[in-house]
This record gives structure tokens, sequence and C-alpha cells, in this order.
């Protein structure tokens, strides 16, 4: 069942199920929901085994109200914290992140401070705003315009809003030491020609945490969404 929680303004969408242990929160990608696939087979995987789960629509995004020309990193960072927080009966959180989402997972991560127990990245893509354009569409963003890319899935062309990509340039990670030390596992498709899984290693030697782990699939795209690819996101979510 879909609930909404004012944050902000906005009208957040969510759905949560209690359960023991640590709490497993989902973060979806850019343009995307908590309706995708990794997030419902989670979502029942965490409801079936007694675990407590938050998915949600950023908003501007799915079921949540806003406009996604608005959104931004700090923004949805801010979102996230305070679903956390307001719903997530237990003191231990573990955030997994898709695409986007596991750029917004390390920003959620140093804001939940001792709650954070575990993160799961898929396909993370922190600091695309950097290595993810070209200098002519980081000009036009510079300049306050929107930019359309063509995308590998059949749908309209993906925007870039000048807001969006402003903010993310203020929250990149890759360059310095990222204070994360809890346990963190990396899945990446090796054939994703989305976001490169060098991007994968390079996030392993940035974060500060000694237990790190990148898993590389063979055959995986961007999605990591065939039944193999979701069986392999349960199982390492279940160890930690």
């Amino acid at each position: 069942m879909t609930e909404k929680f004012e944050i902000g303004g906005q009208q957040v969408a969510y759905r949560h199920t209690t359960g023991s242990g640590p709490a497993v929160v989902f973060l979806p990608g850019y343009m995307s929901d908590m309706a995708g696939g990794k997030a419902t087979a989670l979502f029942d995987w965490c409801a079936y085994n007694g675990r407590e789960c938050l998915l949600l629509d950023y908003s501007g995004c799915g079921e949540s109200s806003g406009d996604f020309a608005d959104g931004s990193l700090s923004q949805w960072r801010d979102e996230v914290v305070a679903l956390i927080g307001a719903n997530v009966a237990s003191d231990r959180v573990v955030v997994v992140g898709s695409s986007m989402g596991g750029w917004l997972m390390l920003l959620v991560a140093m804001a939940l401070g001792e709650r954070l127990h575990g993160l799961v990245g898929i396909a993370s893509a922190p600091d695309f705003s950097d290595w993810g354009f070209t200098d002519v569409h980081k000009s036009q963003l510079r300049a306050g315009e929107t930019i359309f890319e063509e995308n590998n899935y059949g749908y309209d062309p993906t925007p870039t809003h000048a807001k969006f990509w402003q903010d993310a340039e203020e929250n990149r990670l890759l360059h310095r030491e990222i204070p994360i030390t809890v346990p963190v596992r990396l899945l990446h498709g090796q054939e994703d020609t989305d976001v490169p899984p060098e991007i994968s290693a390079r996030l392993s030697a940035a974060l500060q945490s000694e237990d790190v782990q990148v898993t590389l699939v063979k055959g995986g795209d961007h999605r990591l969404s065939r039944d193999g690819d979701i069986a392999l996101l349960l199982r390492t979510v279940a160890a930690l």
C-alpha cells in the first residue's frame, strides 16, 4: 500500500513494511521509481522474511508530487533522510542504491551517522555530472540550459536540468576520501554501457571502509534486472 508523507511542501510517496533486523531502504535511479523490478523484488523479499523495508518515489517522480525539473540530489537526500527518521523503526539501516541512487545512497549514508549498517550499490553512478557529460553539454548546463540525450531503453530523450546538474557538481565525491566505514557491496554489470564498471572500482578506492567488495556480473547490463541479477542482489542484502 502506497502512503504519502509531506516533506518540504511535497507529498512524497512511499511503501513501508515492518519487520526485524536492519531496515532495508531502496533508492531508485534517475527518473525511476519504486515500481521497478529490483525495488519490488526487494520489498517482497523483506516482507516474506519479516524484514523492515522502505521504498519511495523522489519528489517529481512516480506517485510523488512536484516537478522533476525542480529536483536535485540535495533535495532528494533530505527527503530520504526525513522519511527514514519518521517511518523506520530499526536503529540500523542498510541502504541499497541503483545507478543515480548509488550516488544518493552515499549522501544519505553520511547523513545517517550511527544508524548506518551497510550499503549495496547497483551500477553506482557517483559524480556522473562530471564523467557522464561532454564539455559542450557542461557549458550548456552551466549556462542554465536543459539538455536532452537519447537513451538505450526506447523512452523519450532524457532531460538533464541545470538545477540538478549544478547541485550534483556540488556533491561530487570521487575526488576525495569518502568517510563511510560500514561494509559496502558494489554490484556492476560488465556490459554496462551507461556507467562504466571502473566507476565502482573508483568508488571502492575512495571509500574509507576496509570492508568493500566489488562484484562484476558477466553479461550484465546497466539495469541488472535478469532473474539471476535479482537473486544476486537478494543474496547480497541478506548477507549484510
